[in-house]
């Protein structure tokens, strides 16, 4: 591991082919694959709660999200942009689910209409 104050002064000087990952995964090889999730809904009432990723490759692989610490607001016709990880990568996603939950026992159990989705690599925003 480096410091983060002094990453810059240690990667810069090795070259191009050093790659830096800043949030850790507590399993080997301990990086983790950031995805930027946007969300367009259209539920007329506002829905607050947690949303889980879980994408496949064509192979039929399979990997889930780690949940966000914090709710997400969705309001009609308004997006929402969720940052969420995953412990490995996929090159080609043949498909993307989402699971949303508001963490309560109590109470009415509320659907998420998604009207468009966009899920982009931060790690490799080509894709």
């Amino acid at each position: 591991g480096y410091y983060a104050d002094r990453w810059k002064n240690l990667l810069i000087p090795m070259g191009s082919l050093t790659k830096a990952y800043f949030d850790t995964s507590d399993q080997d090889p301990f990086c983790m694959y950031n995805y930027l999730l946007d969300i367009t809904t259209w539920n007329k009432s506002i829905r607050r709660g947690f949303i889980k990723v879980k994408i496949a490759d064509y192979a039929g692989n399979t990997l889930e999200s780690e949940m966000n610490s914090e709710a997400s607001t969705f309001q009609q016709y308004k997006r929402v942009k969720i940052l969420t990880g995953f412990y490995q990568d996929f090159k080609k996603i043949s498909k993307i689910s989402l699971t949303f939950s508001t963490k309560t026992l109590i109470g009415p159990k509320h659907k998420l209409r998604i009207l468009q989705m966009r899920l982009k690599s931060l790690n490799n925003p080509e894709r």
